[in-house]
């Protein structure tokens, strides 16, 4: 059935799912109404014989009268034969005319053993089923014989064929309706879908993240789909648009220096070099690296899938940085372990002591806080500067932006940092002069066990 549509699949397997139910029901059905028809009639052949023999024993000259023994019970009409202790005919039914019974073996074995049998047997080309009953050794001439009642099988056969013929029908009829109702009902719960499957092959034609799939007014998983493909569509667009914006920034970002080493080299070429036009040629090109330098870490820091494996002891990582710029103080009165690439966080938090070297003061002292509460690490790095407003911190971290100072950079610092936290599983936010990277942190096992840090930098990450 590969290739089809869902809705003929799904029709198709209603009607086959109803078809096989309605099956087994009317098979277990059958089985027992054939059951219940085979006893009601084992009973009647056995009550009927049960009245002969009483008639044998109370009044044995009856059983000779002819007809006696051919008045039906219930509606179905009986054969009987009456033997003697030898096997001997001593009456039978009027019904059989010339015909015998062909029940000489179960005759005799109720003779034999004083028990009564049932068989199965075949009276010309009619089926029977045949009961054979011993008889008391005192009443007539049939003393110590037996009674053998049959009866056409004919009915009950006739009955289980129309009961099967009507099952049969039934399946197929109810196969047929819920086959209907099936493909009713698909095709009204995958009209919505065939308008998403429109809409989006229009989007997809068009190439247009902004267009939007009709949302169905059920409140269902069709909805829900929608919802979310529209969800998955404006995200594309807002990708998009980020592309764009950070293609357009980089582009004039690009240009300004670009413009300087043309003009610096025009200027060589008319009136030679001089130190400052030298001076000023390496500037660019530093700050062409700078910047060409920031975009391939910030697209690293956003495209890398990967998740980091390494335990980075942030107190270690700000003592290690203090140690490199006295100007540096760092406040960290507890080990705090994240999980995490240790490069990229140390550019983060190098990115954020720049940042407070460039908007602080020129004297003024950087202050890095290490702590860790409620499972999450925090590294603060706080200037002496004014700090940003409110309106200022909301947009610090956005690429290019460098606020109202205006001041030199590539405007992609802290744009790392929020990409590197992100990386990372947390956030990058700032207050005023306070500028935070929120990790979740990773409890130090060494404090479980008594061993040291560098005990267990030497045993491996755990």
């Amino acid at each position: 059935m590969r290739g089809r549509s869902l809705q003929l699949r799904s029709v198709v397997a209603a009607a086959l799912g109803i078809l096989i139910a309605l099956v087994v029901v009317g098979a277990a059905v059958s089985v027992l109404v054939a059951r219940h028809l085979h006893r009601s009639l084992d009973h009647t052949l056995r009550q009927r014989a049960v009245d002969i023999a009483q008639l044998n024993a109370s009044a044995p000259g009856l059983l000779t009268t002819p007809g006696a023994l051919d008045s039906p019970v219930g509606g179905t009409q009986l054969i009987v034969e009456v033997l003697d202790a030898r096997g001997r005919i001593v009456a039978r039914s009027l019904s059989l005319g010339g015909r015998v019974l062909p029940t000489n073996a179960t005759a005799r074995s109720a003779i034999g053993s004083g028990r009564p049998r049932y068989a199965n047997a075949e009276l010309g080309q009619e089926r029977i089923r045949v009961y054979a009953a011993p008889l008391a050794e005192f009443g007539g001439p049939a003393a110590g014989g037996a009674v053998v009642v049959a009866a056409s099988t004919h009915d009950l056969q006739e009955t289980l064929g129309s009961l099967h013929l009507f099952v049969f029908l039934a399946g197929i009829i109810a196969a047929a309706l819920g086959a209907g109702v099936v493909a009713l009902l698909m095709r009204r719960a995958l009209r919505p879908l065939g308008r998403l499957a429109t809409a989006a092959t229009e989007i997809e034609r068009t190439g247009d993240a902004r267009r939007r799939l009709p949302q169905p007014s059920s409140v269902d998983e069709v909805g829900q789909l929608a919802g979310t493909l529209n969800a998955m569509l404006a995200s594309l667009e807002r990708a998009r648009e980020g592309e764009r914006r950070f293609v357009a920034d980089a582009s004039h970002e690009l240009r300004t220096p670009l413009t300087a080493l043309r003009g610096n080299v025009a200027y060589i070429a008319r009136h030679g070099a001089t130190a400052a036009v030298i001076a000023e040629l390496e500037h660019d090109a530093e700050r062409l690296a700078r910047l060409a330098d920031d975009l391939l870490v910030l697209s690293r820091q956003e495209t890398e899938a990967s998740v980091p494996a390494d335990e980075v002891y942030l107190d270690e990582l700000a003592t290690t940085m203090a140690e490199r710029d006295a100007a540096i103080e760092v406040v960290a009165p507890e080990q705090v372990v994240v999980r995490g690439d240790r490069a990229a966080l140390e550019r983060a938090v190098e990115n954020l002591v720049q940042n407070g070297r460039r908007y602080g003061p020129a004297e003024g002292r950087i202050t890095i806080d290490v702590a860790s509460n409620d499972g999450l690490a925090r590294i603060t790095v706080t200037d002496e500067g004014p700090g940003l407003q409110p309106y200022e911190a909301e947009r610090a971290f956005e690429r290019f932006w460098r606020g109202r100072h205006g001041k030199s950079g590539s405007g992609l610092g802290l744009a790392i940092v929020r990409a590197t936290a992100e990386r990372h599983g947390g956030r990058a936010y700032a207050a005023g002069a306070r500028f935070t990277i929120e990790l979740p942190a990773l409890r130090d096992l060494s404090e479980f066990d008594g061993t040291t840090r560098e005990e267990s930098l030497e045993k491996g990450p755990s």
